[in-house]
């Protein structure tokens, strides 16, 4: 990716920042859930320092919860080791203006310890990997994400003060596609992607959902390492512009026992030439495609934690909810995990498991690792399900994180594709998250036992 144009590149940086148009320059890079943690720099100093020699951040922000507890069991980083520092490289191809913030730049870093060696459990390390892996056979992905969020009228500190109960949605009904409902919070959602679009991101659309005031603002695919970055900043960016206007909105998965917030994610491969290797000759799955997608029915299982990494994540798996419970694939077919749409050099499929809380770069990282494993085992795809997968006897996706963080730590596909040390690593993070919640106390808990029991 070191050829490919930045949205804002140095020399043009240097003149806005000696024009003053630039004054911070944000470097940061996406945590376990992520999230962008890093540091805002004085241009002049990232200029003059940071570019060529990159900073530093403790270590332990590869090893908390997402309260930002430490917690033990990472081999990382720990109190016994000192909690020691990682260092922050920029990587300057993905340099651009965040217009949401006066004056401001952000660079995604990649890590690497002192020696120079990288920090392997990083997410975007991690991407890197399999992408690596994928180039040897003279593939690369190309990805798009589709992200929902519900917005609400209140702000983030009014939904943290009401416990996030008894909050104002910015649409009282379901407004699937209507353009009236979305013409009701149009100056968010315009101003959401103007910005986006100042940043260097290609906006496609946006429309309503199906939860009260539920949205999706689409953008333009591209090489997978790309749109993981570009999905980690309008997740962050569109969480700040709604905080200045005013208004809160949420990406987890499963606000309430209605529709969750999915995050469908489209993959296609090109060949070195750039031409697509999805479609046949004669118009259908290439055996390459074929292959790819029995490697995605095959690993499903084991790489749920993958994407659904949280407790939350798994309550969106519901029959007749338009999220998937069953391990099957269809040709246009919204019952299956997975769905094969488009034709031609736009055949692709799209993984329908991953939700709103999703890291898209560890579950981008699945996709390839099992479309591998399909191809470097020549896996046979099985025949598509023409009806109703929900009710169907197929496999079915895990139902709990419990469940999946079992299925990752055991499988030996996870292993072989992505080490020992990431997968003891996520399973850490599913253990820390899985202690805290068996040991909470929850309002479903309060209303049935309080006064009845």
């Amino acid at each position: 990716m070191a050829d490919r144009t930045a949205p804002l590149g140095t020399d043009e940086l240097r003149v806005l920042v000696e024009r003053g148009e630039i004054d911070t320059v944000v470097l940061a890079f996406p945590d376990m859930q992520g999230r962008l943690q890093g540091k805002r720099f004085a241009a002049s100093f990232f200029l003059d320092e940071v570019l060529e020699h990159g900073t530093e951040g403790c270590n332990y922000l590869l090893a908390v919860d997402t309260d930002m507890n430490t917690v033990d069991g990472f081999a990382m980083s720990s109190w016994s080791d000192g909690y020691g520092d990682f260092a922050m490289r920029a990587d300057l191809t993905t340099l651009r203006r965040i217009p949401w913030h006066d004056g401001t730049a952000l660079v995604m870093a990649d890590l690497a310890w002192e020696d120079g060696s990288p920090v392997v459990a990083a997410p975007r390390q991690i991407l890197r990997r399999q992408l690596e892996r994928l180039a040897a056979h003279g593939l690369t992905a190309h990805v798009g994400t589709e992200l929902e969020f519900i917005v609400f009228k209140d702000t983030y500190e009014q939904a943290w003060d009401r416990n996030y109960r008894g909050l104002t949605p910015a649409n009282q009904y379901n407004i699937d596609y209507s353009v009236l409902g979305t013409g009701r919070i149009e100056p968010l959602l315009r101003r959401i992607r103007n910005d986006m679009a100042a940043a260097g991101l290609t906006v496609e659309s946006a429309k309503g959902e199906c939860n009260p005031g539920q949205h999706e603002i689409v953008f333009r695919y591209d090489e997978a390492l790309v749109t993981c970055d570009q999905h980690a900043v309008y997740k962050t960016g569109s969480k700040e512009i709604a905080a200045q206007e005013g208004v809160s909105l949420t990406f987890m998965a499963k606000f309430n026992e209605r529709e969750g917030n999915s995050c469908h994610i489209h993959l296609s491969l090109q060949d070195a030439d750039g031409r697509s290797v999805m479609a046949g000759t004669d118009g259908a799955m290439s055996p390459l495609m074929r292959h790819f997608l029995a490697g995605q029915l095959a690993a499903l299982r084991d790489f749920s934690l993958l994407y659904a990494p949280n407790i939350n994540s798994y309550k969106r798996f519901q029959p007749g909810s338009f999220a998937p419970t069953a391990v099957a694939w269809g040709h246009d077919n919204r019952t299956c995990a997975l769905r094969v749409v488009g034709h031609g050099r736009s055949m692709r499929f799209e993984n329908r498991l991953p939700g709103g809380d999703v890291n898209p770069y560890l579950a981008v990282a699945g996709l390839v690792a099992a479309g591998l494993h399909g191809i470097e085992h020549e896996l046979e795809l099985p025949e598509a399900c023409e009806g109703n997968a929900y009710t169907a006897g197929y496999d079915r996706v895990p139902t709990t994180l419990r469940e999946a963080a079992g299925l990752w730590e055991n499988s030996e596909v996870a292993r072989e594709a992505f080490g020992d040390e990431v997968v003891a690593h996520y399973r850490n993070m599913a253990r820390v998250e899985l202690e805290a919640f068996d040991a909470a106390v929850t309002d479903w808990e309060l209303r049935r036992s309080f006064e009845r029991l």
